[in-house]
């Protein structure tokens, strides 16, 4: 089996048994909805903050097999990393899917997978939406805390 091939496995595998998934009630937890109108994927991600460590990560969504294994992943990913930790992951897997060089000791696990999207353009909105979710979360939590 060749790198591709194990890739595209890794991405299927996290599409049909999807980790983290189901939006819960619970106003603990910062909630982004994000959508890309160009080819219908949607994404609620919930997160979920404890002392400035990430504690839980929820999302639900319906879309390609980039966008929803991406969700998974990125659930999978960022859970139990401090804030500061979260941050520097995002950017370095913002750099993968670019094409750029990233930094395998802070960027690792199945990520890397989506390391191919960056030769497939129309695929990078794909793969960062879920992302882009938790980045708006964040950032929101952040704001909460220096606005007391």
């Amino acid at each position: 089996m060749n790198i591709e091939q194990l890739y595209r496995q890794v991405i299927m595998d996290h599409y049909k048994h999807p980790k983290n998934k189901g939006i819960i009630a619970d106003n603990t937890y910062m909630t982004v909805h994000l959508n890309n109108p160009s080819c219908g994927d949607e994404i609620t991600v919930q997160v979920k903050v404890e002392e400035q460590k990430i504690t839980e990560i929820r999302h639900q969504g319906t879309g390609c097999s980039i966008c929803c294994s991406s969700a998974s992943v990125m659930s999978v990913t960022l859970k139990d990393q401090s804030l500061d930790d979260a941050t520097d992951v995002l950017r370095e897997f913002y750099e993968l899917i670019k094409g750029y060089p990233f930094n395998p000791d802070i960027l690792k696990g199945d990520a890397i997978v989506y390391q191919g999207v960056a030769q497939f353009p129309a695929r990078v909105k794909c793969a960062t939406l879920a992302w882009k979710a938790f980045e708006q979360a964040i950032l929101k939590i952040k704001e909460d805390q220096l606005n007391g």
